[in-house]
């Protein structure tokens, strides 16, 4: 047995790990460079794929699954397991990322899809599902809730020789509202694990959301938009779960004071078609929410599906809506994608009310290098989009509780829950400094284990 990192290996992006298995192998991911990792337009399959015989994905952000088209094309023929829900957002994920990257049309985005479709197997959380591998043995795989997005999971891969191998994906931290937390395996022989935020402490899930309120109600008084950048699936689900939690608590008081008016009449506006299909899917997936989300549900309010949330769907009712808030500033909330301003709607709201000491901008995720969301968060006071030079004059903030990502003492924890094994700890998916002092974490929490940095292979 043997791993081989193809993405991953130095950065946050390009998710794809190798497990070797005698002559076979097992593709875990295969994700899409973004940012700075992306400067050479890494997008070929620079690796044999003959002894794939099966893809295995833990979760649909792109990141995870974007080099999909390519390992296609590159010859892959076998099977595509997932969970249940991650198989229905799969698709969706794909075809626009199609859209963007090779300019597909409708009709060449829905051949595509089918073919993906006819790939996919989902598998139930908890299940095992048996790959039967070309010399006539087989393995064992089981999908394990990750907490990071709808469908996102852990995976544990039981070896013919009863060793299990386990691949963290991208793990969400404790406590936050939506979906349930992660639960350590039972036993790993060998753990590859995320550190995204390996350096980085706890995020302040607890507070986010009264940080939040106070934006608002500072843009309530100043008047101007509210942009927040947000990745469609998980983020702005997280997002729309708290705002409508807010109105919730706002408008509970007098309808004849001055504030429940301003409140109620504040538009939330959802400005992505993908978005809004993720969204679909997260309604569709209830079984999946935490307890506090099913609770509110219960209580007849609809976390996700609001009546202050707007959703906008045509381009053009896009650049409509875009003039107005640049000529009226009035109050909005406006929720688009991409997360980290590397392209979609959101940049266009940007370069028209950037330059607006009104605006507010909320980053709520992790900004790659190299992004126009990494600038802004840098606080670079002049930035170009469009080839057009614009002066940054907008409240830019950044709330870490939003993060999708495990911090330090969650990944450990994970680790530390784990009563067999593991030997052999392989760090992936983060920065060298994230990478280096998680590792130091992990050598403390499980000092009989083998560290191995991957940045440093």
């Amino acid at each position: 047995m043997d791993i081989i990192h193809h993405g991953a290996k130095t950065g946050v992006t390009g998710s794809c790990h190798e497990l070797v298995i005698g002559n076979s192998s097992l593709l875990v991911d295969c994700g899409l460079f973004q940012g700075a990792e992306n400067k050479n337009n890494k997008f070929d399959i620079e690796f044999d794929v003959k002894r794939i015989e099966a893809l295995l994905i833990t979760h649909s952000h792109i990141d995870h699954i974007g080099r999909i088209p390519w390992l296609l094309a590159a010859g892959f023929t076998g099977p595509i397991y997932a969970t249940e829900a991650t198989a229905a957002l799969l698709p969706l994920m794909l075809e626009d990322g199609l859209k963007i990257q090779l300019g597909f049309n409708s009709q060449q985005c829905k051949q595509f899809t089918q073919l993906i479709q006819q790939k996919i197997r989902p598998v139930p959380y908890d299940c095992w599902a048996k790959v039967v591998l070309l010399n006539g043995d087989s393995v064992s795989v089981r999908f394990r809730q990750a907490g990071h997005i709808l469908g996102s999971a852990y995976i544990e891969v039981e070896l013919p020789d009863q060793n299990i191998v386990v691949f963290s994906g991208d793990l969400g931290p404790c406590n936050t509202p939506l979906l349930t937390d992660p639960v350590s395996p039972d036993k790993a022989d060998v753990l590859v694990i995320e550190s995204t935020y390996g350096d980085k402490a706890l995020h302040d899930i607890q507070q986010r959301e009264a940080h939040l309120r106070k934006v608002i109600e500072h843009s309530l008084q100043d008047g101007g938009a509210i942009l927040i950048p947000a990745f469609s699936v998980g983020r702005t689900q997280e997002l729309l779960f708290d705002i409508e939690n807010i109105l919730a608590d706002v408008l509970t008081g007098s309808s004849h004071d001055n504030s429940y008016r301003r409140w109620k009449s504040l538009p939330v506006i959802l400005d992505s078609p993908l978005a809004l299909k993720v969204t679909e899917q997260y309604r569709h997936f209830q079984e999946l929410w935490s307890k506090e989300a099913k609770d509110r549900r219960y209580m007849g309010r609809h976390p996700l599906s609001f009546e202050q949330c707007i959703t906008i769907e045509t381009h053009q009712d896009h650049i409509e809506l875009v003039n107005r808030l640049k000529h009226s500033g009035e109050p909005a909330i406006i929720v688009a994608a991409s997360g980290m301003c590397a392209g979609g709607r959101i940049v266009n709201y940007l370069e028209a009310l950037l330059s607006d000491s009104r605006t507010d901008v909320i980053f709520a995720g992790y900004q790659a290098e190299g992004t126009l969301g990494r600038m802004l968060c840098n606080g670079d006071e002049v930035v170009e989009i469009h080839d057009q030079v614009i002066d940054v004059k907008a409240n830019i903030y950044q709330m870490s509780g939003y993060s999708a990502h495990a911090a330090q003492d969650d990944l450990v924890k994970f680790v530390a829950g784990i009563n067999e094994g593991p030997a052999v700890i392989r760090v992936v998916h983060g920065d060298v400094a994230a990478q280096t002092q998680l590792a130091k974490c992990l050598h403390d929490c499980k000092p009989e284990a083998h560290v191995i940095i991957a940045a440093n292979e």
